[in-house]
């Protein structure tokens, strides 16, 4: 078996000698150079470094071959396989995964770049793609790809992060304790910021303000010229702002609206679409629209704002940027679907997770939004995971909030949604399903021309499945129509 060859075109990040140093492993069969890095063979590239971590529910081991057929450059590997011959070229450590992370440890150490950590309850990935965005053009950018934050993505997006750009961005996530401080060591960032604490992950936590120690974890591995970055309007600002001086962090910087913040939110025009944000930033009176719409996001934009400039970039010319943006897949995409019987429903797919702050926020979204004539404002909600005992209050709770965004009919599924759609005003209830497989026909059935229709629910609720079926809608009109 011989190794393959990376395509010309892309930057080598690792060859079987500087990877075998960095994870203290040995290396089997010819020489070879790496252009990506990959845990998922499925989804490999020709010329990556398939690495072989065992999960708690597969082991990598056993697609080692399968990487290597599809082009695999080596396999990162703790034993060699069965059925993987002598030739095969392999990188052999005593832990796959501890391989990995020293991998990404060294690829941090191999960079100038200015590297920015983002963390919080919520906007996480919607704030690292504004910054991926902002800072792309503004020079040579490195961002985690999709929401690669926990103690597989973190090292593998650091693995993948060429030596030569000028910036990296790293989201970092978690659900327990003492999951975000090997991240922050490991990530070693030079700006740092929370974009919020708030009631998630109950289930794991005595209080919020578990979560909130929990997210200044982040701190423990930036040095004392780091700048840390917090949200001024949440209630525990003051906790985070204490943790990073405890850290030594000497530069703290902090956004919203709230008098004396750094980056504070001065007039705010919202609509359906996006928002007209004036800001002061540093003293400098800044006006911007944001593609992206939701005043959460516009907080977001304003920390964003202060991270181009505390890593050297053009505020100006990044906020200008944030007028091109679009949202991120599940976190607020829009479509129109076309219904077999004529007309068409605008859908937001707001499916990849779901707590009480963020179906606030995508309500609020739906609240700006103008229905078409005989339209409504529709949303189909599943279950909010990891809340704990709270969980049926903080179900129930959203019942306000939605009469208050004029949602019109409100589905739902799951156990604790029973509580919200129990709650809700007789006339606003749409139905209840025990599982989306189960709402989903039920929403299908209900839409009607010049409705709008938001979906969320927690990952685990797998509410794509109605997203996926108001989608086929359209497919449906298409075979009608003989297309």
């Amino acid at each position: 078996m011989t190794a393959t060859t990376p395509t010309k075109t892309k930057t080598v990040l690792w060859t079987a000698a500087n990877a075998a140093a960095a994870a203290n492993a040995r290396t089997q069969g010819p020489d070879w150079a790496a252009t990506g890095v990959s845990i998922d063979s499925r989804t490999l590239a020709p010329g990556d470094l398939f690495v072989a971590i065992k999960g708690p529910t597969f082991d990598g081991h056993g697609f080692v071959a399968s990487a290597l057929e599809r082009g695999a450059a080596a396999c990162l590997v703790s034993h060699v396989p069965d059925g993987v011959g002598a030739d095969a070229p392999l990188l052999i450590a005593d832990d796959a995964l501890a391989g990995l992370e020293d991998l990404g440890r060294v690829a941090r150490l191999n960079t100038a770049a200015k590297v920015i950590a983002v963390t919080g309850s919520v906007g996480k990935t919607s704030t690292k793609e504004m910054l991926r965005a902002c800072l792309a053009a503004q020079g040579p950018t490195f961002a985690t790809e999709g929401s690669l934050n926990n103690h597989w993505g973190v090292p593998l997006s650091l693995s993948r992060l060429p030596a030569g750009v000028r910036y990296g961005v790293f989201e970092l996530g978690m659900n327990h304790a003492g999951e975000i401080g090997p991240l922050s060591r490991m990530t070693r960032p030079d700006i740092a910021i929370i974009t919020t604490v708030e009631a998630v992950h109950l289930e794991f936590f005595a209080s919020v303000e578990g979560i909130a120690d929990a997210k200044a974890e982040i701190f423990e591995g930036m040095s004392r010229q780091g700048t840390a970055i917090l949200n001024r309007d949440n209630p525990h600002y003051a906790r985070l702002l204490a943790a990073a001086r405890t850290q030594g962090i000497g530069h703290v910087l902090s956004f919203g609206a709230t008098a004396g913040a750094d980056a504070r939110l001065i007039d705010l025009d919202l609509s359906g679409a996006g928002s007209d944000v004036t800001a002061e930033i540093q003293g400098q009176v800044v006006r911007y629209t944001l593609a992206i719409p939701g005043r959460h996001q516009a907080l977001n934009s304003l920390a964003v704002l202060l991270a181009v400039a505390a890593a050297g970039g053009d505020v100006t010319a990044a906020a200008a940027t944030l007028a091109t943006l679009a949202p991120v897949k599940g976190r607020g995409v829009r479509q129109v679907v076309d219904l077999p019987q004529g007309g068409g429903v605008t859908l937001i797919d707001e499916s990849y997770n779901a707590s009480p702050v963020s179906v606030a926020a995508a309500a609020a979204v739906l609240g700006h939004i103008q229905p078409a004539p005989g339209g409504r404002r529709v949303a189909a909600l599943g279950d909010m995971l990891e809340l704990g005992a709270d969980a049926a209050t903080l179900h129930a709770g959203l019942a306000d909030t939605l009469v208050a965004a004029d949602v019109a009919q409100v589905y739902t599924c799951g156990p604790n949604m029973r509580h919200l759609f129990d709650r809700l005003p007789a006339e606003r209830r749409g139905g209840h399903a025990a599982t989306s497989a189960d709402l989903a026909p039920l929403v299908v059935a209900a839409v009607r021309a010049g409705d709008v229709i938001m979906v969320k629910g927690s990952a685990g609720s797998r509410m794509a499945k109605v997203v996926d079926a108001l989608k086929a809608l359209s497919s449906s009109t298409s075979a009608l129509s003989g297309s």
